[in-house]
């Protein structure tokens, strides 16, 4: 039995040291659950604030586009450097390994190909699986602006709402179609609604002009999507100029498994994100990385 004589004398309470309370580093988060906060922390890196998600989600609206034909072989090396991974359960399962220990945002809205009108989606994911698959977030596409305009925004509140409930996280992805303006105006009101139903943080286009005027209007973060493929050297400067302009990161996808060399465009675009490097000596690394390949 342990002795009991000097007990209370050896107990140190610290009474002149109060109880640190931290706050949130994350921009409107600090009221969510600690569960939600820890799925959060687990995309978003609590050192720069700033995450690198790899969308390879593609396929489930248009098959198997360029640089996603075999997953196992172009993308599973590329993980080890991104953030989060942004994919379908059905990849998740059939490819990714369980041991795989970064977070995972899941797809879950979906119902349409590119044959047919993209915005008419609906929830295609219960909420058990997102459980079950262990996710720190849940993808739903919102058409702002579309024909099912209505359609996906309810998707999104009652992703919201349900994840709430468990503590997961709600991504809102901002679509546009063919006919929209890719403008300051319509990103601000897009990323703007989507925050105000209860989206806790939104995926959106980086634009030229006004981008700054997007992040600063949104109260929750804002991840830029990567968009169309292109040259290595104007994606890196892309990545820069959204996070310095206020984006939380950056969710690419073709313009890294696309890339002439993939895994050093990652690592490329983690330096901008994550580093603050420039443009030129990310694009320089890259160039340097992708040398050594070859070597």
């Amino acid at each position: 039995m342990a002795d009991m004589d000097g007990l209370k004398e050896a107990k140190q309470f610290y009474t002149d040291v109060p109880q640190k309370t931290e706050g949130f580093f994350l921009k409107g988060s600090n009221s969510l659950d600690w569960g939600m906060k820890n799925r959060l922390a687990r995309i978003f890196n609590p050192k720069s604030g700033r995450t690198v998600m790899l969308a390879i989600d593609h396929g489930y609206f248009q098959g198997p586009t360029t640089g996603l034909e075999r997953i196992d072989l172009n993308i599973l090396p590329l993980t080890p450097y991104a953030d989060t991974l942004m994919l379908t359960r059905g990849i998740l399962r059939s490819i990714v390994p369980p041991s795989f220990s970064r977070s995972i945002v899941l797809r879950v809205s979906g119902g349409t190909s590119i044959l047919k009108e993209l915005s008419n989606e609906e929830i295609a994911v219960d909420i058990e699986d997102s459980l079950r698959l262990n996710v720190c977030a849940m993808a739903v596409q919102v058409f702002i602006g579309g024909e099912f305009e209505k359609e996906s925004i309810i998707n999104m509140t009652k992703m919201v709402d349900i994840g709430t409930r468990y503590g997961i996280p709600t991504l809102a992805v901002t679509a546009v179609g063919r006919d929209m303006a890719r403008d300051a105006r319509y990103f601000r009101l897009a990323t703007r609604i989507c925050a105000e139903l209860g989206a806790h943080y939104v995926k959106t286009y980086y634009i030229d002009e006004g981008f700054e005027t997007v992040c600063a209007a949104c109260p929750v973060p804002i991840v830029m999507a990567g968009g169309k493929k292109q040259p290595a050297a104007d994606a890196l400067k892309m990545a820069y100029n959204a996070v310095q302009q206020g984006a939380s990161g950056v969710d690419m996808g073709r313009n890294i498994f696309q890339a002439a060399s993939p895994v050093a465009m990652i690592q490329a675009v983690r330096a901008v994100v994550h580093d603050n490097e420039t443009p030129e000596k990310a694009f320089d690394l890259y160039n340097t990385l992708k040398n050594q390949e070859v070597g």
